[in-house]
């Protein structure tokens, strides 16, 4: 009895995990390049059931799911017209390549809101979370006067983007099995454009129900496996 009321307690928060994620792709449905994640689940332990002394079945009892990651759907969207004077949208595979000035760790993002911050030595382009924004010779842009960049954002492509980190603010970390960035001139870079994010509200609503439903399914198993559970203890008393 105890094995039912812990595996579906362990349903209910495995689903409430995934709403997590769906409810972050809605909060992100108009953010500039977001990519549209979703949930990958694992078993957890199962055991053989047997019938009786020494003789086994081939039945199994498990004891529910985990959040064991999240993918990220690196997709294409659309472009929107840029809301600054220094925006740009990838066309092709990709990433703007940042540097954190403080730290100097490097990261990759698909959201080209540029703007402009005053440094010791003059303005360079950054990203809204302050990174600067590294050319195609993995250098920052500095900006001249009259607002001139010298040189033009670098795209980056890697072999492979199965388990790229999320590092927050839309921004990417790779990963030993990514490979190493590489310069991709055949990505086109539009001026003056946004990508738009690529949540699919209509999947999204459909993954709502389903795991609501889901939800409250394991929560009457829950409220199933307590009330036996009662009724056993006060045959007891």
């Amino acid at each position: 009895m105890n094995t039912s009321f812990y595996t579906a307690s362990r349903g209910a928060r495995t689903q409430q995990d995934k709403l997590n994620v769906i409810s972050n792709n809605f909060a992100n449905v108009n953010t500039y390049g977001y990519k549209a994640k979703s949930s990958v689940f694992q078993d957890l332990m199962y055991y053989n059931m047997r019938a009786g002394e020494g003789v086994a079945t081939h039945l199994t009892s498990g004891t529910g799911t985990v959040l064991d990651h999240t993918n990220t759907n690196f997709s294409q969207s659309g472009f929107g017209d840029g809301i600054g004077g220094y925006d740009y949208a990838i066309s092709g595979d990709g990433f703007f390549m940042l540097r954190d000035p403080v730290t100097n760790q490097i990261s990759y993002t698909r959201n080209g809101h540029f703007s402009l911050s005053r440094r010791a030595d003059g303005f360079y382009l950054v990203t809204d979370s302050n990174k600067l924004v590294l050319d195609e010779g993995r250098n920052p842009i500095r900006v001249q006067g009259g607002g001139t960049l010298q040189g033009r954002p670098g795209v980056y492509s890697f072999a492979s983007t199965d388990g790229m980190q999320s590092a927050g603010d839309n921004e990417f970390i790779p990963v030993a099995k990514n490979g190493a960035p590489v310069l991709n001139r055949e990505a086109k870079l539009l001026e003056g454009y946004l990508e738009l994010s690529n949540v699919d509200m209509a999947q999204e609503m459909a993954n709502t129900v389903e795991s609501s439903r889901a939800y409250s399914y394991v929560l009457k198993m829950v409220q199933s496996s307590d009330e036996i559970e009662q009724t056993i203890n006060s045959l007891r008393g």
